[in-house]
């Protein structure tokens, strides 16, 4: 898995990890391909990508489920948009805007950023999309002057 937490992903990838970890369990091909409405082959490629990154393991005639470091990584997108689209509301945007303005950029914002966004936002546990969790990455400040560590 690269260091940089989905800056190295397509957005299409990011799009079925994401998908994945909402379904939470095992996925069928064919759901995905249902859901992003895509034929399975298009799909059996791209599975097979993310298989060979270590965020999933692609079980043959069964589906597809997150590893543990998939499903970090998967939470970590979830929460980079969320905590995205709430910056963007904030500073004036619809919900709907936000929401689809994040979508544009959100992977060229990397894991550094989104934690010390979060920590300036006061770490929220609600988003325009949804719930936001925090990892430890996020909730370690410098005690000596109160910034991210």
């Amino acid at each position: 898995m690269e260091p940089e937490y989905g800056l190295a992903l397509s957005a299409r990838k990011v799009d079925y990890l994401k998908f994945i970890l909402k379904t939470g369990g095992t996925v069928r091909t064919t759901e995905i391909a249902s859901a992003f409405n895509v034929d399975p082959s298009t799909i059996t490629k791209t599975l097979a990508e993310l298989s060979a990154a270590g965020y999933i393991t692609h079980v043959l005639y069964h589906g597809v489920c997150l590893t543990d470091s998939g499903k970090i990584h998967a939470e970590f997108l979830v929460k980079r948009h969320r905590i995205l689209s709430l910056m963007l509301v904030r500073n004036g945007l619809s919900p709907g805007e936000a929401c689809h303005e994040a979508s544009r950029f959100e992977s060229y914002v990397s894991k550094d950023a989104i934690d010390r966004i979060c920590h300036f936002m006061g770490h929220p546990l609600q988003g325009v999309c949804g719930e936001i969790t925090h990892d430890d990455g996020c909730l370690i400040v410098n005690p000596s002057n109160n910034s991210l560590a």
